[in-house]
Order: structure tokens, then C-alpha cells, then sequence
């Protein structure tokens, strides 16, 4: 904890007190602020009258075990650069040996890491980061400030194309230059070795938590791509083998590159080693069940009543994990409003909850804020209205009926084939035909974001705001549809700027409408993830990003 406490931590406690500030929102929201997690969980409880624990420091009743190799049933994919990661699976085949300044939780609270603290100035528009002493590199050196301004130019460099520049925090820090966004020359101030402070352009609250956004990962400045060709970290592990599609070996780091011994600067690891084996989605729970791993990524609702007659613990988690059923409104025919709208006119969202997941989820509204989002305001639901929707394609020109692809890589499951399917089979009665393109879930991700009209599956992310601010802000490298509205770039922005949860909510009501009327997409459900565990595994928690944090994990005998 820092010595100067944010005077918007107090303006946090009176409405956590006053029952305008729900407790999950608290613990998150004072985190970002610069308490610690312990404080922030002590706090709350005193105001609730009962102890709460930070799990980050919850003491297990049983001794952890030292040793033992963990076995993980994931894809395992190339490790090109971290900073251009599109996969989650990706970055957790790099997350034990390169790590983060900050670390958010299972329960959305956001930790430091490789930072010690973080001290916002009272506009939200300063932040001073307080990096640890000692962290050591794998090759020996010592991570510093610089190491960090490094990563940030680095990602800020436009050639590069990487997803972070779409964040706020790190929007905040850019300006346009002959038509480019690059980073402000006073944007990243170095003070001293261990501290390093960001101006932004305007107030941004998620600045820690944007920081684990998962292609965020902190690269030693002698970074070359392929990563898995010199894989030099902080974290615990170091790549040993990678095999894509086949296996992907972590192993302890006990020394330097060069032969010295290898201090980690963390709480101690128990495992000796991470072993990810190649399994798809369909063949991670028969992997399990054959005791060839001891925990996966995950397995499709459609393979629940299996996983039930297994020996072993299912692990749930509510996300806002989704599918972008989404057009790109600079080609035809989707460049044409009256389309889009007709579109989405023909489609009843609250059918595939159920159909899809057995119930299970939240239903979405095609504006890509779910209900776990604190931010999340509840519009009124949309109608599925057929007569409407072929009057529009009628003014459109489409009175005879239109005919389309959707290009889907299952890359989630097949749930996704599922989703389109529905979509198809309530488009038949506008006089939309639809053809399903199931393409190889890889071969899929290599035109994602150029298809005229694809399924995109969009991992958790903490806030609504960030999902969008990644997604839907003008000109940000993973804005598929193209959408470009500055009135929607200025109410997200405003949103963003915003302390106050419930004057925040309220901000997101015409940030959702714009989106929402501008139909750039289908976007039906929120689904949950579902991954399973041997009894043997300890410590191994579910996260709405299927984020793997494995350092406090261990094996029993």
C-alpha cells in the first residue's frame, strides 16, 4: 500500500456503506485506486461487520506438496509475439515465464505484480508505477523502468499492430502524427530505476487492470521473435520444449542463462514443471477421463453429463465470454443500415440460452456489455419483429431476399456452428438465406478481421469498457466491423472517465444505444466456462478469462 490513500477510496467507502456500491465493485475499483487487496478486503469487512479474506493470502489447511509436474489439455499454438497475441492460449503457454506489472484474479480484483504499487494522481490522468527491486530476469539482469518504457514504445510503434493500443490506458497516451497514432514524446516519464509514471490525456481508472490484458506481457528490451526461441522471462518457468500442436514443456528456472543461480522474486511455486498436451476442445475431456492430464481448458456444455460421471471437481465461471456474429459495415450489402437493421429485426435473442447452453449464461443485446460488467446498463429487451425486418430489406432493395455466408471456425467449439444455425433458421423467415462456412479453427483466425461477415468469439475482459474500447473505438487494429462513429468514441470515453459506478452505469446507457442501433452485429449470449480438475490438483481456481495463474497451484500424493 502506498502512503497517500486516493481520496476516491473514502468516496468508494461511503457508498459501499450507504449500499450504492455493491462489494465486488469496492474491492475492485479501490485496487485500481492503490490499496492493497488485504486493506481493501479488511475494509469491506469491517463495514459488513464479518471478516473477509483476501484469497490471495488465504492460508490452505493443508501443507502444499513441493514437486510434481502438472498436466494441462489445451491447444497449443505458436509463441511468435507476446504483444500480438489473439489467443488466450497463447499467453498461458507464456504467462509462468513472462509475467505482467499487475494481476487480476478470479475475483476481478487486480493485484500488483511485477509492480510493488501504483499511485494515481487524484484526476485519474498521472499514475505512478513502483516497480519491485530484485526481480530478476532469466538471463540475470534486473528489471527496471526502462525495461518497461521499452515494452510500451514498443507496442505503441503502429507497424506493429498490436491490440494494446485499443486499451484506454494506453489510447491516453497517444496522438496523431501524419495520420498515425504514436505514442506522445512526455507520455512515459522514467523518474528512477524503479519507478515510472504515465501521463495520460484524460482520466482513465482501469489503467492496473489494463495492464493484464493478457497481450501486455513485460518482454526483456533484447526480445526477438519468435519468443520460443529465446523465451527470456521473470516468471518462475522457462520454455523447455515446444512442439506446436503437440506439446508445449514449462520447467522451473534454478539458473541464469549464463549459470547463475535464479532467484524468483515471488511467493514460493510449488510445482516443478507445466506440461501442455495439444487436445481440442472435443477431446480435452476424453484426455481427462483417460488420466493422460489433470486439468484442461475447458469442455462444451454438450459434454456436461459426461463430465458429471468423472472422478474428479467441475469448475464453473460465469464470463462474459461471447460470439460476434458481426458485419463489416464498410462492404456491401452490410454497408447498408436499413440491412443491418433487418438483420438484426430477424433474430430473437432470448432463445439461445437456452437452445445453446441448457439455460445456463446471459442472454446478450448485440452491444457487447454483459451483465457481469459493473458498468452494465439493462436496456429495454429487443422483439424480434419479421414483418419489420423484410419491410427494411424491401426499402433496400431486397424485396425477393438476400442470400449470405457466415465464416465460422468453431474456434470456442461447436457452439458456435450451433448459434449460426439458430440465426439461419429465424433469417429463413425474412427471406435470408444463410450459408454456414466452417473453415479450420486456424485457418479461421488468419481472416477473423477480414471477412466481410464472420463468428468471432471475444474472451472476458473485466469491464465492458475495455471490451469496447478494444473492439468498436475508431481505428483500434481489432475493430472487425469497421464501425466508426465519433459520438460513440466520445461517450465511451466519457464513460471511462467516470468514478462514480452508478453515474457510470447511467453513461453507458447511450453508449450501448449507439452501438446497439447501429446493428454491427448478432451478439446473442454470454456463455460460462466450464473446466474440471483431478482430486489431486490444489489451489487451481477458475477464471472468467481462462487465464492459467498456476503459482500457487500444487499436487497432492
Amino acid at each position: 500500500m502506498t502512503e497517500r490513500t486516493h481520496p476516491l477510496v473514502d468516496q468508494a467507502r461511503r457508498q459501499l456503506t450507504e449500499g450504492r456500491l455493491g462489494r465486488r465493485e469496492f474491492l475492485r475499483t479501490v485496487t485500481l485506486l492503490g490499496l492493497s487487496s488485504s486493506a481493501a478486503y479488511g475494509m469491506a469487512g469491517r463495514i459488513f461487520g464479518e471478516p473477509l479474506i483476501d484469497p490471495a493470502r488465504a492460508q490452505t489447511a493443508e501443507t502444499p506438496r513441493k514437486g510434481g509436474i502438472l498436466r494441462v489439455a489445451m491447444q497449443v499454438q505458436k509463441m511468435e509475439d507476446p504483444a500480438t497475441y489473439s489467443w488466450v492460449e497463447m499467453s498461458n503457454q507464456t504467462r509462468h515465464i513472462a509475467e505482467y506489472l499487475a494481476i487480476t484474479g478470479p475475483d476481478n480484483v487486480t493485484r500488483p505484480m511485477l509492480a510493488e504499487s501504483w499511485e494515481p494522481s487524484d484526476d485519474l490522468k498521472t499514475w505512478t508505477f513502483n516497480l519491485r527491486r530484485g526481480v530478476m530476469w532469466h538471463n540475470g539482469d534486473e528489471l527496471v523502468a526502462d525495461h518497461v518504457r521499452w515494452n510500451i514504445e514498443r507496442w505503441c510503434e503502429p507497424a506493429l499492430g498490436s491490440a494494446n493500443t485499443g486499451l484506454s490506458s494506453i489510447g491516453a497516451m497517444l496522438e496523431d502524427v501524419d495520420g498515425e497514432k504514436r505514442l506522445r514524446g512526455d507520455a512515459v516519464e522514467v523518474v528512477d530505476d524503479h519507478t515510472i509514471r504515465f501521463h495520460l490525456s484524460v482520466p482513465v481508472l482501469s489503467v492496473p487492470e489494463d495492464f493484464y490484458n493478457y497481450p501486455m506481457a513485460i518482454l526483456h528490451p533484447s526480445f526477438a521473435p519468435p519468443f520460443s526461441a529465446n523465451p527470456i522471462g521473470t516468471g518462475p518457468f522457462t520454455l523447455t520444449e515446444l512442439v506446436v500442436g503437440d506439446r508445449c514443456l514449462l520447467r522451473r528456472v534454478t539458473e541464469t542463462t549464463d549459470g547463475r543461480p535464479f532467484a524468483y522474486w515471488g511467493d514460493e511455486v510449488h510445482l516443478d514443471g507445466i506440461d501442455y498436451y495439444n487436445f481440442d476442445e472435443d477431446n480435452q475431456l476424453v484426455a481427462f477421463a483417460g488420466g493422460d492430464v489433470d486439468t484442461i481448458y475447458e469442455f462444451g456444455i454438450e459434454q456436461y453429463e459426461f463430465a458429471e460421471a468423472l472422478p474428479g471437481t467441475i469448475v464453473e465461471t460465469r464470463t462474459c465470454q461471447t460470439l460476434c456474429c458481426r458485419f463489416k459495415v464498410t462492404e456491401p450489402p452490410f454497408d447498408d443500415l436499413r440491412v443491418r437493421r433487418a438483420l438484426v429485426k430477424g433474430v430473437d435473442n432470448t432463445v439461445f440460452k437456452d437452445l445453446v447452453f441448457q439455460g445456463t449464461g446471459d442472454v446478450g443485446w448485440n452491444h457487447h456489455v454483459a451483465p457481469v460488467h459493473p458498468e452494465y446498463f439493462e436496456l429495454p429487451p429487443l422483439e424480434r419483429d419479421v414483418e419489420g425486418a423484410k419491410a427494411l430489406l424491401a426499402e433496400a432493395g431486397y424485396a425477393d431476399g438476400l442470400e449470405l455466408t457466415i465464416d465460422v471456425g468453431n474456434t470456442d467449439g461447436p457452439w458456435h456452428q450451433t448459434v449460426c444455425e439458430i440465426i439461419r433458421d429465424q433469417w429463413a423467415d425474412i427471406g435470408v438465406r444463410l450459408n454456414i462456412n466452417v473453415m479450420p479453427a486456424s485457418r479461421f483466425w488468419e481472416i477473423w478481421d477480414q471477412t466481410p461477415f464472420g463468428a468471432t468469439a471475444w474472451t472476458h475482459r473485466p469491464l465492458g469498457t475495455m471490451i469496447l474500447a478494444l473492439g468498436y473505438r475508431s481505428g483500434v487494429p481489432w475493430n472487425e466491423t469497421n464501425f466508426a462513429d465519433p459520438e460513440f468514441d466520445a461517450a465511451l470515453a466519457e464513460a471511462e472517465a467516470t468514478f462514480d459506478v452508478e453515474e457510470r452505469r447511467a453513461k453507458m446507457e447511450r453508449v450501448e444505444r449507439i452501438l446497439q442501433d447501429a446493428a454491427v452485429m448478432v451478439q446473442p449470449i454470454y456463455r460460462p466456462v466450464f473446466t474440471i480438475k483431478t482430486e489431486r490438483v490444489r489451489g487451481l481456481e477458475g477464471h472468467p478469462t481462462q487465464y492459467h495463474q498456476f503459482n500457487r497451484v500444487w499436487l497432492a500424493a
